[in-house]
């Protein structure tokens, strides 16, 4: 495939991804994604870039409400044919322990139930039978554990149904997720049926590695670091793929493109984890995983880049003393972490009319620059990449975008 300048696909990337986090971080320019790609050796940046952007799988916040009101609040292979019917008495849980995920979720569920069918949803529930968890995208599942299973030990009701609903999934957290939750309920002599909706789940077990859809390397490059890292590994070590002719990956656009990404952004979260002296060992190159190197996602969303991505696409804090880990690379999505309630310029996130709103607006303009690359913030330059800004118009199981996302949600036709 022919590569795109550098110019145009820095363009194409900022123009894809200009709704992250917005409100919280100034909006991302063809300046920042080019400080980030420089930290990269030169000669693979430009097709670096391209494969990232033909392979990057970024969830824009118009996207997630159209495939919410398509998927969840009009989809009758869930609601059956009273959907004013099966909301108003599904009790919708909002009991996220960590994060804030599921109160957006909810809050823009409440937008589509009131659109729709003209319901509040603190009116919603009642029923004793359904109950629905909420949440983006099912990684590992660990914080899905975490909530359902302290909310089937203590609250749950004897019997019901409790569905869960995210947009996409995987299919090692998928099963581990089901099979704790069969298991919590049978310790609490409760019968609850669990319903994981029909989504695109991404395979990422050990077993199906071969075809795996998330970053896992069929070579390992020679490098000291890779080296060094493989003779820490002990209880879990890596085993690399096959690279199989009748391989169906939904989410990479070609094995070429595929194994550049593998290799730079191992590379790079190697270099990253190198920066501080005592690394836990779930965070991997790769992304925070318990095995191998790393979970591998490709998927950001317009709320959060998910730890569960490579070190190299969220790593980083320009707040950092130079002296600190985290000021040794610039940072393509910042990360908003469970641990506190600011954003990357160290800043409350609160009401934009608030005395403290205006404080951190100063803040926010102060700290374009550094989010910028030096450069003063301007308008976007262009349109970006067209292929792409097709996400945003999903269809129920069917086709909803070109690029990555498009690949994945056509095998649902």
């Amino acid at each position: 495939m022919e590569l795109k300048s550098r110019d145009e696909i820095l363009v194409s990337i900022a123009e894809e991804v200009k709704d992250y986090r917005e409100g919280e971080l100034p909006l991302p320019t063809p300046e920042h994604v080019d400080k980030w790609i420089s930290q990269f050796d030169k000669k693979v940046q430009v097709p670096l870039l391209n494969a990232f952007s033909r392979n990057l799988v970024y969830i824009s916040k118009s996207w997630f409400r159209d495939f919410l009101e398509r998927q969840w609040v009009l989809n009758t292979h869930l609601t059956g044919s009273d959907g004013k019917g099966f909301w108003s008495k599904a009790n919708i849980l909002d009991i996220q322990q960590n994060g804030t995920s599921q109160h957006d979720i909810v809050r823009l569920l409440g937008e589509g139930l009131r659109t729709h069918f003209g319901l509040d949803i603190e009116q919603c529930g009642g029923s004793p039978d359904v109950y629905i968890y909420f949440d983006d995208i099912l990684f590992s599942g660990s914080r899905i554990r975490q909530d359902l299973g302290q909310w089937v030990a203590e609250k749950a009701p004897r019997k019901c149904t409790l569905y869960i609903l995210t947009a996409f999934s995987h299919t090692l957290g998928d099963y581990q997720t089901k099979k704790f939750l069969e298991d919590a309920a049978k310790k609490c002599r409760k019968d609850i049926h669990v319903i994981t909706f029909d989504v695109p789940t991404l395979e990422n077990k050990k077993a199906n590695k071969n075809y795996s859809e998330v970053l896992w390397p069929a070579a390992l490059p020679e490098h000291e670091l890779v080296e060094a890292y493989l003779a820490e590994e002990h209880k879990f070590p890596f085993e690399p793929r096959k690279v199989v002719a009748d391989n169906k990956c939904r989410v990479f656009y070609d094995e070429e493109d595929r194994q550049l990404l593998e290799k730079e952004f191992l590379l790079a979260g190697l270099r990253i984890r190198s920066f501080s002296e005592n690394t836990k060992a779930i965070m991997r190159p790769l992304g925070f995983s318990p095995f191998g190197l790393g979970f591998g996602s490709m998927i950001v969303t317009y709320r959060n880049c998910p730890n569960n991505c490579p070190l190299a696409l969220w790593w980083g804090d320009p707040r950092e003393h130079s002296s600190g880990p985290l000021s040794k690379w610039y940072s393509l999505f910042p990360r908003r972490t469970y641990g506190d309630n600011y954003d990357q310029f160290g800043m409350l996130a609160c009401e934009a009319g608030s005395p403290l709103g205006q404080v951190r607006r100063t803040a926010l303009a102060y700290g374009r620059q550094a989010y910028c690359g030096g450069q003063p913030q301007g308008p976007v330059l262009g349109r970006g990449n067209e292929r792409k800004r097709t996400v945003g118009r999903p269809q129920c199981f069917g086709p909803i975008a070109d690029g990555a996302a498009g690949r994945i949600e056509r095998t649902r036709a």
